[in-house]
Protein backbone atom coordinates (compact mmCIF):
# COMPACT_ATOMS: atom_id res chain seq x y z
CA UNK A 1 0.00 0.00 0.00
CA UNK A 2 1.24 3.61 -0.78
CA UNK A 3 2.04 6.03 1.97
CA UNK A 4 0.19 9.27 2.49
CA UNK A 5 0.92 11.55 0.15
CA UNK A 6 2.77 14.38 1.67
CA UNK A 7 1.17 18.02 1.33
CA UNK A 8 3.63 19.32 -1.63
CA UNK A 9 2.32 16.05 -3.28
CA UNK A 10 -1.24 17.19 -2.69
CA UNK A 11 -1.08 20.66 -4.41
CA UNK A 12 1.33 19.10 -7.21
CA UNK A 13 -2.00 17.60 -8.49
CA UNK A 14 -4.29 19.58 -7.65
CA UNK A 15 -2.17 22.47 -9.68
CA UNK A 16 -1.72 19.39 -12.29
CA UNK A 17 -5.83 19.51 -12.24
CA UNK A 18 -5.89 23.07 -12.84
CA UNK A 19 -3.95 23.39 -15.44
CA UNK A 20 -5.23 20.21 -16.99
CA UNK A 21 -8.53 22.20 -17.43
CA UNK A 22 -6.78 25.62 -18.69
CA UNK A 23 -4.62 23.69 -21.12
CA UNK A 24 -7.97 21.99 -22.64
CA UNK A 25 -9.55 25.73 -22.92
CA UNK A 26 -6.86 27.50 -24.30
CA UNK A 27 -5.46 24.41 -26.81
CA UNK A 28 -2.08 24.19 -25.57
CA UNK A 29 -0.22 20.60 -25.10
CA UNK A 30 -1.56 18.50 -21.36
CA UNK A 31 0.86 19.50 -18.41
CA UNK A 32 3.50 16.75 -17.87
CA UNK A 33 4.40 15.99 -13.91
CA UNK A 34 8.55 15.75 -14.61
CA UNK A 35 9.53 13.61 -12.38
CA UNK A 36 6.75 12.22 -11.65
CA UNK A 37 8.17 9.88 -8.13
CA UNK A 38 6.87 8.07 -5.88
CA UNK A 39 3.13 7.66 -4.84
CA UNK A 40 2.16 10.25 -7.65
CA UNK A 41 4.15 7.42 -10.27
CA UNK A 42 2.39 4.53 -8.70
CA UNK A 43 -0.89 2.44 -10.65
CA UNK A 44 -3.94 3.79 -8.26
CA UNK A 45 -7.01 4.60 -8.68
CA UNK A 46 -8.36 7.95 -8.86
CA UNK A 47 -11.39 10.81 -8.90
CA UNK A 48 -11.52 14.15 -9.64
CA UNK A 49 -14.44 16.39 -7.89
CA UNK A 50 -15.41 19.83 -9.81
CA UNK A 51 -17.36 21.67 -7.40
CA UNK A 52 -19.27 25.27 -8.07
CA UNK A 53 -20.35 27.63 -5.48
CA UNK A 54 -19.92 23.93 -3.27
CA UNK A 55 -22.77 22.35 -5.33
CA UNK A 56 -21.34 19.23 -7.03
CA UNK A 57 -20.54 20.04 -11.25
CA UNK A 58 -18.84 16.77 -12.19
CA UNK A 59 -16.95 13.65 -10.80
CA UNK A 60 -15.38 11.15 -12.55
CA UNK A 61 -12.83 8.90 -11.83
CA UNK A 62 -11.36 5.15 -12.07
CA UNK A 63 -11.76 2.78 -9.07
CA UNK A 64 -9.06 0.52 -9.77
CA UNK A 65 -5.45 2.04 -11.22
CA UNK A 66 -5.18 1.56 -14.91
CA UNK A 67 -2.36 4.38 -15.14
CA UNK A 68 0.12 6.26 -12.89
CA UNK A 69 -1.46 8.70 -9.89
CA UNK A 70 -0.95 11.76 -11.68
CA UNK A 71 -1.97 10.62 -15.16
CA UNK A 72 -5.32 9.47 -13.57
CA UNK A 73 -6.01 12.84 -11.82
CA UNK A 74 -5.03 14.07 -15.35
CA UNK A 75 -7.12 12.12 -17.14
CA UNK A 76 -10.34 12.11 -14.84
CA UNK A 77 -9.67 16.38 -14.50
CA UNK A 78 -11.31 16.41 -18.19
CA UNK A 79 -13.78 13.05 -17.52
CA UNK A 80 -15.40 15.50 -14.85
CA UNK A 81 -15.20 18.68 -16.73
CA UNK A 82 -16.13 17.43 -19.94
CA UNK A 83 -17.62 13.83 -19.77
CA UNK A 84 -19.98 13.99 -16.95
CA UNK A 85 -23.51 12.43 -18.43
CA UNK A 86 -25.29 14.36 -15.26
CA UNK A 87 -24.15 17.94 -16.69
CA UNK A 88 -23.08 20.23 -19.48
CA UNK A 89 -19.19 20.66 -20.26
CA UNK A 90 -17.78 23.00 -18.48
CA UNK A 91 -17.35 26.34 -20.20
CA UNK A 92 -14.21 28.43 -19.56
CA UNK A 93 -16.27 31.16 -17.65
CA UNK A 94 -16.92 28.79 -15.32
CA UNK A 95 -13.60 27.41 -14.72
CA UNK A 96 -12.22 30.39 -12.20
CA UNK A 97 -15.28 29.69 -9.86
CA UNK A 98 -14.42 25.74 -9.78
CA UNK A 99 -12.96 23.93 -6.94
CA UNK A 100 -10.86 20.81 -7.69
CA UNK A 101 -10.74 17.77 -5.12
CA UNK A 102 -9.07 14.47 -4.95
CA UNK A 103 -9.59 11.09 -4.43
CA UNK A 104 -6.69 8.96 -4.82
CA UNK A 105 -7.98 5.64 -3.87
CA UNK A 106 -6.74 2.50 -2.16
CA UNK A 107 -7.29 -0.96 -3.91
CA UNK A 108 -10.85 -2.63 -3.41
CA UNK A 109 -11.55 -5.04 -0.92
CA UNK A 110 -14.56 -7.55 -0.62
CA UNK A 111 -15.53 -7.31 3.21
CA UNK A 112 -17.36 -10.47 4.82
CA UNK A 113 -19.84 -8.84 6.59
CA UNK A 114 -21.44 -5.28 6.06
CA UNK A 115 -20.62 -4.59 9.56
CA UNK A 116 -17.22 -4.13 8.23
CA UNK A 117 -18.44 -1.03 5.85
CA UNK A 118 -16.61 2.26 8.28
CA UNK A 119 -18.88 5.33 7.45
CA UNK A 120 -16.32 8.50 7.19
CA UNK A 121 -13.43 5.57 6.53
CA UNK A 122 -14.16 3.86 3.59
CA UNK A 123 -16.01 4.14 -0.03
CA UNK A 124 -18.17 1.30 -1.20
CA UNK A 125 -18.96 -0.84 -4.47
CA UNK A 126 -21.99 -2.61 -4.85
CA UNK A 127 -21.71 -5.65 -7.26
CA UNK A 128 -24.29 -7.97 -8.16
CA UNK A 129 -24.55 -9.20 -11.68
CA UNK A 130 -23.74 -6.97 -14.45
CA UNK A 131 -24.98 -4.12 -12.20
CA UNK A 132 -22.40 -2.03 -10.05
CA UNK A 133 -21.91 1.47 -8.31
CA UNK A 134 -19.83 3.27 -6.11
CA UNK A 135 -19.97 6.10 -3.76
CA UNK A 136 -17.20 7.82 -2.05
CA UNK A 137 -16.29 7.98 1.49
CA UNK A 138 -16.99 11.94 1.88
CA UNK A 139 -20.66 11.34 0.68
CA UNK A 140 -22.02 9.12 3.49
CA UNK A 141 -19.92 12.37 6.00
CA UNK A 142 -21.38 15.19 3.48
CA UNK A 143 -25.43 13.37 4.18
CA UNK A 144 -24.97 12.24 7.37
CA UNK A 145 -25.62 8.84 7.03
CA UNK A 146 -25.44 5.70 8.73
CA UNK A 147 -23.92 2.44 7.41
CA UNK A 148 -27.15 1.69 6.35
CA UNK A 149 -28.46 4.30 4.48
CA UNK A 150 -24.91 4.43 2.83
CA UNK A 151 -25.70 0.91 1.39
CA UNK A 152 -28.99 1.46 0.68
CA UNK A 153 -27.49 4.71 -1.43
CA UNK A 154 -24.99 2.35 -2.97
CA UNK A 155 -27.37 0.19 -4.04
CA UNK A 156 -29.62 2.55 -5.64
CA UNK A 157 -26.27 4.02 -7.55
CA UNK A 158 -25.85 0.64 -8.68
CA UNK A 159 -29.94 0.50 -10.31
CA UNK A 160 -30.60 -2.10 -7.69
CA UNK A 161 -33.56 -1.55 -5.21
CA UNK A 162 -32.39 -0.45 -1.06
CA UNK A 163 -31.27 -3.81 0.62
CA UNK A 164 -29.52 -5.00 -2.29
CA UNK A 165 -26.69 -5.12 0.27
CA UNK A 166 -28.49 -7.48 2.87
CA UNK A 167 -28.44 -10.41 -0.40
CA UNK A 168 -25.35 -12.72 0.18
CA UNK A 169 -25.28 -12.83 -3.75
CA UNK A 170 -24.44 -9.21 -3.70
CA UNK A 171 -20.67 -8.27 -3.45
CA UNK A 172 -19.67 -5.15 -1.16
CA UNK A 173 -16.25 -4.03 -1.89
CA UNK A 174 -14.51 -1.06 0.07
CA UNK A 175 -11.49 1.29 -0.24
CA UNK A 176 -9.82 3.91 1.39
CA UNK A 177 -9.11 7.65 -0.12
CA UNK A 178 -7.02 10.33 0.82
CA UNK A 179 -9.41 13.66 0.07
CA UNK A 180 -8.03 16.74 -0.61
CA UNK A 181 -9.09 19.80 -2.34
CA UNK A 182 -7.96 23.32 -3.19
CA UNK A 183 -9.34 24.92 -0.31
CA UNK A 184 -7.96 22.15 1.93
CA UNK A 185 -4.35 22.72 0.56
CA UNK A 186 -4.87 26.74 0.90
CA UNK A 187 -4.56 27.06 -2.93
CA UNK A 188 -8.19 28.69 -3.06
Amino acid sequence: MARPLTGEEKRRLLYLARQTLEAKFSGEALPELDPPAGPLSEIRGAFVTLKKGGQLRGCIGHVAGVEPLWESVRSNAINAAFHDPRFNPLSSNELPNVEIEVSALTPLQEVASPEEVQVGVHGVMIERGLYRGLLLPQVATEYGWDRETFLDYTCRKAGLRPGCWKDPVTRILVFSAEVFSEASEGLR
